[in-house]
């Protein structure tokens, strides 16, 4: 189970060599992606630039299942998501929407930052309500097993 988020052509700026996906625009769809959840969440870009508050990404676990290629559509979906007071852990799947095979994974933890000070910083409540609602929304849908990054929430 899963929640889409998007869908994504593979463009031919991304293609190397080997005739397939170069392994960095993975990360970059993945990212360009989870900006969608971010705003949702009222910590996006936008967020960044009115507020001073931000998240940045401090560890990654990326899988390569099944290459893609030129012309080939993928699907992103989140199948997982939770949060503490200062952290997001999340993880993503990438579906090659034509065969229905696995592309990618990847998890990802995310500190929540003010830029002001470039430090660690707490979520505001109603970041937290917006987070909790979406976790109570979707949890039916999320899969906590096969997670790298466990144990890390200070719940």
């Amino acid at each position: 189970m899963s929640v889409h988020i998007s869908n994504q052509a593979i463009k031919k700026e991304w293609i190397d060599y080997n005739n397939h996906m170069n392994m960095a625009y993975y990360v970059l769809i993945f990212d360009e992606v989870w900006e969608i959840i971010l705003q949702k969440f009222k910590m996006g870009g936008n967020s960044a630039k009115t507020s001073n508050m931000s998240t940045m990404v401090v560890e990654t676990h990326t899988t390569y299942n099944s290459e893609v290629k030129l012309g080939d559509e993928v699907e992103i979906n989140l199948t997982f998501f939770d949060h503490d007071k200062k952290r997001l852990h999340y993880k993503m799947e990438m579906i090659e929407k034509s065969s229905k095979k696995l592309s990618a994974t990847l998890e990802m933890l995310s500190l929540y930052i003010d830029l002001n000070k470039r430090k660690v910083a707490e979520f505001e409540q109603e970041k937290i309500d917006i987070m909790d609602k979406f976790i109570a929304t979707n949890k039916e849908k999320f899969e906590s097993k096969n997670l790298v990054f466990t144990g890390i929430l200070k719940k």
